[in-house]
């Protein structure tokens, strides 16, 4: 969270100035929780700020998370150029956002949208500003963004292969040195590598580990309780990894399988991003750490993480449990069990 006065861009700015790059404004897709009734889900275009290294490959990514909401003055008046953009179709928003232009005034970064459906722009209460098509079908909506939004910054880095407290320190002390500070909803996400757990053995043995250990990891990573959309695996997924005949299944047939119990993501354990094999981020994330401001504790958290997905890719299989309550007898069967695949 940026102290009030700065923004994401203050620090996409400063960690491009420290290596030489540059920050390249965009807009960032997201999802929220819609009130209207029959739309369940609402998604947006938010400012976002691409760090590029000197020979322009991504370093990092500074994004809006929609989550953070408590740290913020919202009846504070929207600053100028800062605004999203919404519609009740995410491929919609996606074409927007390859259109529209990511800073400026709203009606001129809306137009090449409109001039892109044959539409005009009209005008709405509060600035807000429409894309409406021939036959009147909303196509997005633009306003100003709420008080504060630009305070929120999701620090996303490119992926870390080697010196991995060095990389993330990189990263992590300009946002110190600036006094960007820790949300008291926030999170910090691991996302690994899922090329390795391409088989219904490895993913059966991840979903036992997290029905059986999910309560104890989250005493051991520290998970934030007000940090929102986090919760226990799915049921149903629980059952499809349990179903009989799965192990015997080849990967494309378990992954459907998988897919019938249309996973989210907003789980202890993100596994979606496997299970429909999404090419431009082909991880499983962990999402039960606190926000660390060092590089330290998630160097660590990351070497548990780690330790899991060996475990599950281990020919071993995990053995079925109830879930364990945290404490000292739940400790000593998870490190046996992660022994298992040394």
């Amino acid at each position: 969270m940026a102290p009030p006065g700065a923004s994401r861009e203050t620090l996409a700015s400063a960690l491009a100035a420290g290596i030489g790059g540059q920050s390249r404004p965009g807009l960032h897709p997201q999802s929220e929780p819609s009130r209207v009734p029959g739309q369940p889900v609402f998604y947006n275009l938010t400012p976002s700020f691409e760090v590029l290294n000197a020979a322009g490959e991504r370093w990092a990514l500074c994004v809006d998370d929609l989550t953070l909401q408590d740290d913020l003055n919202k009846q504070a008046a929207p600053l100028p150029g800062w605004w999203r953009v919404v519609s009740d179709d995410p491929r919609l928003l996606r074409l927007v956002a390859r259109h529209a232009h990511p800073r400026g005034p709203l009606y001129d970064a809306l137009a090449p949208v409109a001039a892109l459906f044959g539409a005009e722009l009209l005008p709405g209460e509060g600035g807000m500003w429409k894309v409406v098509d021939e036959t009147g079908a909303s196509v997005a909506l633009g306003a100003p963004l709420p008080g504060e939004r630009e305070r929120p910054c999701e620090l996303i880095t490119a992926p870390i292969s080697a010196d991995h407290h060095a990389a993330l320190e990189a990263r992590l002390a300009p946002a110190r040195a600036l006094g960007f500070f820790a949300p008291v909803e926030g999170a910090t996400h691991l996302h690994f590598d899922a090329g390795p757990l391409r088989s219904a053995r490895a993913v059966q043995n991840l979903v036992r580990l997290f029905v059986t250990f999910g309560p104890t990891l989250r005493a051991q990573l520290g998970v934030n309780p007000r940090c929102r959309r986090l919760g226990p695996l799915q049921p149903e997924l629980i059952a499809a990894a349990e179903s009989p005949g799965f192990l015997s299944l080849p990967w494309e047939e378990a992954q459907a399988r998988l897919a019938q119990a249309r996973p989210d993501k907003y789980r202890d354990l993100n596994l979606r991003n496997l299970i429909y094999g999404l090419p431009h981020k082909h991880t499983v994330e962990l999402r039960i750490l606190p926000v660390h401001t060092y590089a330290g504790p998630i160097v660590e958290a990351a070497a548990l993480g780690e330790a899991l997905l060996r475990r599950a890719i281990a020919e071993v299989p995990v053995e079925r449990r109830a879930p364990l309550r945290p404490g000292l007898e739940a400790d000593s069967a998870l490190r046996a069990a992660l022994s298992a695949a040394e």
